[in-house]
């Protein structure tokens, strides 16, 4: 797995995960990724950021695999809190982070994209959140920045996917591009507001956040809550190694 960081002229700091095959992230990789993040955005010189990935897909959550071969629930509980650094990482950066959006964004994914400022996604992108099939429950709270309530709620019952087409017509994913154009397109958009007064840019982030309606760190660790009580119940241990089974 690596996760690095290009400072763009112009005050853009570009951040690329790569962790094959599916960018799914150990518990280490959950807080590297949040470390970075944040480093980012305390850079003075750092006026936007871009995260991307690259492979088949922006993230596919959490690495199962990790979690099943640990003993106990340290790999559990390990991602948990990587996740919840991460998601807040994103959300608490000092600057406005756009996510660059490609392939399958799937539970992690989805809360990564959700705290970001600002999504542009690549035609083939998709968003979902498989967790209830894993035994598992989280990151509702930044699937309901995508999707309206309704929807937020068919989604996660019935672990069906939506387009980036359709979430730009809920107006959560600012642009559809070819993915021959993501990177760019997402580069652009970030330069633009990296090359606003960097005072009033860092106050405007601050300032979005303070007056949001829900406190997505709290909202989020209460669905974690769940996660841990399925966990205790058998029910996530089950359906992660059914999980695993029908990949072989």
């Amino acid at each position: 797995m690596h996760i690095s960081t290009t400072k763009h002229h112009g005050g853009v700091a570009e951040i690329v995960v790569d962790a094959p095959p599916v960018n799914a992230l150990t518990v280490r990789g959950w807080h590297d990724l949040a470390a970075t993040v944040t480093a980012a955005g305390r850079d003075e010189n750092v006026g936007a950021v871009v995260l991307r990935a690259v492979g088949r897909g922006f993230n596919a959550g959490v690495d199962i695999k990790e979690m099943q071969a640990t003993a106990g629930f340290d790999a559990l509980i390990g991602a948990n809190r990587g996740c919840y650094a991460a998601f807040a990482a994103v959300y608490e950066c000092a600057v406005p982070v756009i996510a660059a959006v490609h392939g399958f964004c799937l539970g992690g994914g989805v809360g990564l994209a959700g705290n970001a400022d600002i999504v542009i996604a690549a035609e083939d992108a998709y968003f979902g959140l498989p967790e209830v099939d894993r035994g598992a429950l989280g990151a509702a709270t930044h699937l309901a920045r995508l999707v309206p309530q309704h929807l937020m709620r068919a989604m996660v019952y019935t672990c069906r996917t939506v387009t980036a087409a359709e979430l730009h017509h809920h107006g959560s994913v600012l642009e559809v591009v070819p993915p021959g154009e993501l990177r760019a397109r997402a580069l652009e958009v970030a330069g633009g507001i990296a090359a606003k007064d960097r005072q009033v840019i860092r106050a405007a982030k601050e300032s979005l956040n303070g007056i949001d309606p829900v406190d997505v760190k709290r909202s989020y660790r209460f669905e974690q809550g769940f996660t841990f009580e399925l966990n205790l119940a058998g029910a996530g241990d089950r359906h992660r190694d059914a999980f695993l089974g029908g990949e072989r």
